[in-house]
């Protein structure tokens, strides 16, 4: 529409300046070719179009859509077709609602859903939707992929560490639903979850029994550890006190005992010794003042 007008508006200009030319009137023709020329330019500028970056540009032209779609950058088109901006950016999109349980609880739910556009499927998103297709075809899926989710699962489990695996499925199976149709799902996180204050307090208190008794059960393993520790300890003793006293005998003590005199009566220290004074017959050495 802008370059129509331009091109008129250029036609009425130039024809305003070639009349007063004829009139001889300076004053009335120079304006006439200062219009001229302004309205020149705007209808040339119509021929190029920016897109901003993170976005694609689709051109529409009198209803016959390009399947070709404008990058971010300076484009040349057709100036007198319509050029509809999309964003590809990762965009996020926040609900707060409520949805039933496995138990038929109702629980209050706050959820994102990041998600960006396909740019090889804007123009089709285009024809097939328009440019508000996150209300006709994003909310409306994610809304009933929530709800039909959280009734699988028990309350615990969106209060729990298994909001993860409740946020992994509900992004699986809205990539199932509107991927195909030119819409990337990045993640669906549980921001916040609002569960009956009773049923709160319940979860807590299992939570916390369920604690202490994963730590009672460490406690008792780390005792039966230690008690099969000392048994070990006690064996090894008294195998090696057996083998001991089995290698011992009456003939070996007195062997040693003489070796053990000898050094003794050897040593130049003085003492006294008394030739058959011991019990078995070996020497008493007595030490010498």
């Amino acid at each position: 529409m802008v370059f129509i007008i331009s091109i008129l508006a250029t036609l009425v200009a130039f024809a305003v300046y070639r009349n007063a030319k004829k009139r001889q009137s300076p004053s009335e023709a120079t304006f006439a070719r200062f219009g001229t020329l302004i309205a020149a330019f705007v209808a040339f500028i119509q021929i190029f179009t920016v897109i901003p970056a993170g976005s694609v540009g689709v051109v529409d032209f009198l209803g016959m859509v390009s399947d070709n779609t404008l990058k971010a950058g300076v484009n040349i088109v057709n100036p007198l077709a319509n050029i509809v901006k999309f964003s590809i950016k990762t965009q996020e999109l926040k609900e707060t609602m409520t949805v039933p349980s496995k138990e038929g609880l109702s629980v209050q739910l706050e959820i994102s859903l990041l998600y960006h556009l396909n740019p090889d499927n804007a123009s089709r998103i285009y024809k097939s939707v328009g440019e508000n297709y996150q209300e006709i075809i994003l909310i409306p899926q994610f809304r009933s992929v929530v709800r039909g989710t959280t009734a699988k699962y028990e309350a615990k489990s969106l209060y729990t560490a298994e909001r993860d695996v409740v946020g992994k499925e509900m992004q699986k199976e809205l990539s199932k639903l509107v991927e195909p149709r030119g819409i990337t799902v990045e993640s669906a996180p549980l921001r916040q979850v609002i569960l009956p204050s009773g049923l709160t307090a319940s979860i807590e208190e299992k939570l916390k029994a369920e604690q202490e008794s994963q730590r009672m059960e460490f406690i008792l393993k780390k005792e039966q550890q230690e008690a099969e520790r000392k048994r070990i300890e006690a064996k090894g003793i008294s195998d090696f006190q057996d083998i001991v006293s089995r290698g011992i005998s009456e003939q070996l003590l007195k062997w040693k005992g003489i070796e053990a005199t000898e050094k003794l009566a050897n040593s130049p220290n003085s003492k006294i010794v008394v030739i058959g004074g011991g019990k078995n017959g070996l020497p008493l050495i007595l030490q010498g003042n």
